[in-house]
């Protein structure tokens, strides 16, 4: 039975919208997730005034895939408080979307009880503070995932790396099994790698240079070691998929590196 010209331009208009709907569908599909990280100097971005310092944030691109771009909002000197009441957080949540990746590590300056503008206490004020993160992102259809802080460089008498959080990674991972949120636990993988490196080559990992002995900043390869052991976890975890890293066993080049200027 052939249909007459009218049946077929109905036809077509009924279809038209579960085309529109189908090809909007696609598009979303189609949208790279971004990679959102919030958290302090150890992972911020470094501009060439810093140089060498290095933010493990920088060097985490270098093992993601580019259909996953990494939006690093990590500030020097932040602290979970502070990052939040400098409306920092906002800005974060303003731009992340269904599908996104918020990573958050805080804990070196939430240790500074001297400064009431970013203490928090490990069991109580640090979670509150962390739970507006992840109820933020949740709340905009996007993933939480709590990273405990890298270790600073520090050792014994005997030579044995030694923690310096004291119970901020205890506290971040009690959170994290309360809110069902998935963790890296950095700080542990961060200090057993330490441990393996020893007193003397751990140096050539931090911030040491002729003028400074910095043993909470990285360099170069102490920022591509600890970006790989971000990567490593988030693939472990299954926050990622095989496809979504690379390079996880490759050696970086240090000249990846770079360090733009700062905006004026």
């Amino acid at each position: 039975m052939s249909l007459t010209r009218r049946q077929v331009t109905v036809a077509a208009l009924a279809a038209a919208p579960l085309a529109l709907s189908a090809t909007g569908t696609a598009r979303a599909a189609q949208r790279h997730r971004t990679l959102y990280i919030a958290g302090d100097s150890t992972a911020a971005q470094k501009y060439a005034d810093a140089a060498p310092e290095t933010g493990w944030g920088m060097a985490l691109p270098f093992f993601l895939h580019k259909q996953l771009p990494v939006s690093n909002h990590a500030v020097n000197g932040r602290s979970s408080k502070s990052f939040v009441d400098e409306g920092r957080l906002d800005v974060v949540l303003a731009a992340i979307q269904p599908g996104d990746l918020l990573l958050i590590q805080f804990a070196h300056n939430d240790e500074k009880a001297a400064d009431p503008t970013r203490y928090t206490e490990p069991w109580t004020t640090y979670q509150d503070y962390l739970r507006l993160y992840i109820e933020g992102a949740r709340a905009r259809g996007a993933r939480p995932v709590l990273a405990t802080a890298v270790e600073r460089r520090k050792f014994d008498a005997d030579g044995n790396a030694a923690p310096t959080h004291g119970d901020y990674p205890a506290s971040m991972r009690a959170l994290a099994r309360e809110e069902r949120v998935t963790l890296l636990d950095i700080q542990a993988l961060s200090l057993a790698l330490w441990q393996r490196l020893g007193v003397e080559e751990t140096k050539t990992y931090f911030n040491w240079t002729a003028t400074e002995q910095d043993n909470t900043h990285f360099n170069p390869p102490g920022a591509i070691a600890v970006a790989r052991l971000v990567a490593r976890e988030l693939l472990r975890t299954r926050v990622l998929g095989p496809r979504d890293v690379r390079r996880l066993d490759a050696e970086i080049p240090e000249s990846w590196i770079t360090w733009p200027q700062a905006a004026a």
